[in-house]
């Protein structure tokens, strides 16, 4: 009973900060004044455990994560940019798109069918449409996805068809994937952009962040803060991520002609309910493990702005998401390039 109690407890905290991250920022610094950055921006990144600095653990649990985004400049239609207003007061609003997906094997993946009590084969494609309200120190990210869990996710395709491009072995247990089923969630995010240091033209500054998410994909309580330190820090809320995870999301405005900075962080998330581990939402007898509710992760990478585009990596290492996890720290790397147009 206390297990069944947990998710449902995590599910109330989640409604709450979402709430509380959607709510007017507290007084401080007035929005800048200088005039709307027009230009959109699209994003394309790439998360895989062999796109590492590290060395790699190819090919198991979070194997790979593909994401192409598209984002608004700030001149966005008055409606919106008076609903921005209106939920978190003076600043300046964005839309955003994106499509994602995410694929997820076991640590045996020429064994067919998987052991039990390993990861169950999962593909998850969403679609996810957002806004982004920015002050001079606050960003608040809202965000609806909606997608599908399953072979229609096409996570076979996908991972199978570039083994066969690069003539790597073809994973074997794909057929034992989780079922078909519609997936739904909602995501509300604030972060903040705390200056405390310029010395000789190099700054610092800290983005402590709070994120919570509600759904059929992954309900979870996320708490971080990344520690920057680089010129042009103001241009942006720190590199993306694709969710879970800590993540800046795709909008910056470069402040000066190189902007530049290398970064650290760690985050602490409370699981509630996650679908690639739990099992199949609508499905007795589903492939399933058991998750840990308690998951970290720390990060490091560096970011670059010139020419309108933005450049990142972040490697990252995350502590067990379930019970009887191999391999200590999982860790993968992330690639990303932005554009302005």
């Amino acid at each position: 009973m206390e297990n069944a109690a947990m998710p449902r407890r995590l599910w109330c905290f989640s409604v709450a900060l979402t709430a509380l991250s959607a709510g007017p920022a507290l007084a401080g610094p007035a929005p800048d004044t200088a005039s709307p950055d027009t230009a959109s921006i699209v994003t394309i990144q790439v998360e895989n455990d062999a796109v590492s600095t590290l060395q790699g653990t190819s090919d198991q649990y979070y194997t790979s994560g593909l994401r192409l985004g598209w984002t608004s400049g700030q001149d966005v239609v008055a409606p919106v940019a008076k609903l921005g207003q209106d939920i978190w007061g003076n600043g300046t609003t964005r839309l955003s798109i994106d499509i994602n997906q995410s694929l997820f094997t076991p640590r045996a993946t020429q064994a067919d069918p998987p052991p039990p009590g390993d990861r169950p084969y999962a593909g998850v494609l969403l679609a996810d449409f957002g806004v982004i309200h920015d002050t001079s120190w606050t960003r608040d990210l809202i965000a609806v996805s909606l997608g599908v869990v399953g072979p229609a996710a096409l996570g076979e395709q996908v991972q199978n068809g570039f083994h066969s491009i690069i003539g790597d072995t073809p994973n074997r247990g794909w057929s034992h994937q989780l079922q078909d089923q519609p997936a739904f969630q909602i995501l509300g995010q604030r972060t903040w952009r705390l200056n405390f240091a310029d010395v000789g033209g190099i700054e610092a500054d800290m983005l402590p962040s709070a994120t919570a998410a509600v759904g059929d994909v992954r309900d979870y309580v996320q708490l971080g803060s990344e520690v920057r330190i680089g010129q042009g820090l103001n241009s942006d809320f720190g590199p993306a991520r694709i969710e879970p995870g800590l993540s800046g999301s795709d909008a910056y405005t470069a402040t000066r002609p190189f902007a530049w900075y290398a970064f650290g962080g760690v985050d602490g998330q409370a699981v509630g309910y996650d679908v690639t581990l739990d099992g199949s939402t609508f499905r007795l007898g589903s492939p399933r493990v058991d998750h840990v509710w308690d998951v970290g992760e720390l990060e490091g990478g560096v970011a670059v702005m010139v020419f309108g585009l933005r450049l990142s990596y972040t490697q990252t290492w995350q502590t067990q998401e379930f019970h009887g996890q191999k391999s200590g720290l999982f860790n993968f790397g992330s690639l990303m390039v932005s554009a302005k147009f």
